[in-house]
């Protein structure tokens, strides 16, 4: 009696995926070559990958820098709170100023606004409620104020580090430096949003090396639209507190508010996406 053992027919090879060490995803150079899997064409990569293999760097390698972008969220909210508590308790502080008080207020606000110790849009309707449209164009020189000292203190506090992190990501880098032939849409866009903190932006745009003449140009520029608005809230308020606790009240407001971030979002994404549509495109044609 025979017996015959049925064989499979011989199983196809699978294409195997790269290889990665383990506990190794998170480095740099790992995110890099896992980045092209088979299929993929060699243009698309891991963002939450990436995302994550930076943020370990910046907490390792940079947590200076970490700190302090939590801190310019932070501080400004709680310091725009104390001076509000300061003027409810004397609420002619700021009134009938002179004009060497005038240049005083404006000098102070422009250096409390670099450092995070106030809210830009807190400052702009405190100086439209008690200085009317006169004070305006002190109010843009403010803002011209902030921003140069804003960038100068980021530039000295970060010394390129996070750039020079940045030179680990390939990818992030170069996406980067596409958005740096468009730094003055991209400046213009973030100044637009009213729920982008300015001093955060400032730090930001800074250390990632957007040229000092075009960034402090289109920071004026793009903070004109919503600080033109929250000024005209502030002249036009009868109870500045209760404006300063909810400044988006009304239909009108809250219009402007919405079409203001959804213009500035709408923007940052087109820039963005044509910067890393050109920065795959060329890493496509190289490979």
């Amino acid at each position: 009696m025979s017996f015959s053992v049925a064989t499979s027919p011989k199983a196809r090879p699978r294409k195997a995926l790269p290889k990665v060490p383990p506990n190794s995803l998170l480095r740099p150079q790992a995110v890099g070559k896992a980045a092209q899997l088979p299929g993929a064409g060699g243009t698309s990569f891991p963002f939450y990958f990436v995302a994550m293999a930076f943020l370990r760097e910046l907490f390792q390698k940079n947590f200076s820098t970490l700190v302090t972008l939590f801190l310019l969220v932070v501080v400004p909210l709680l310091g725009s709170s104390s001076l509000v508590a300061v003027l409810i308790g004397h609420p002619t502080l700021l009134a009938h100023l002179t004009g060497w008080q005038l240049l005083a207020y404006f000098v102070l606000v422009g250096l409390t606004m670099s450092i995070a110790l106030t809210n830009s849009t807190f400052v702009v309707i405190v100086t439209g409620y008690f200085m009317g449209w006169a004070g305006l164009p002190g109010m843009v020189a403010s803002y011209a104020l902030a921003a140069a000292l804003g960038y100068e203190l980021a530039r000295r506090l970060d010394q390129g580090k996070l750039r020079g992190l940045l030179h680990h990501f390939p990818k992030a880098d170069a996406v980067l430096g596409e958005l740096q032939d468009q730094s003055w849409q991209l400046i213009l866009l973030t100044r637009l949003s009213p729920v982008l903190p300015f001093a955060l932006m400032t730090f930001v745009l800074a250390i990632v090396g957007v040229p000092r003449g075009r960034f402090l140009g289109a920071s004026v520029l793009g903070m004109l639209p919503r600080s033109l608005f929250f000024y005209w809230l502030g002249t036009k308020a009868q109870d500045v507190w209760a404006l300063l606790h909810n400044p988006d009240e009304g239909t009108l407001s809250k219009l402007v508010l919405l079409g203001l971030v959804a213009a500035s979002l709408l923007g940052l994404y087109v820039v963005f996406n044509r910067a890393l549509q050109r920065v795959l495109r060329r890493h496509s044609q190289s490979s």
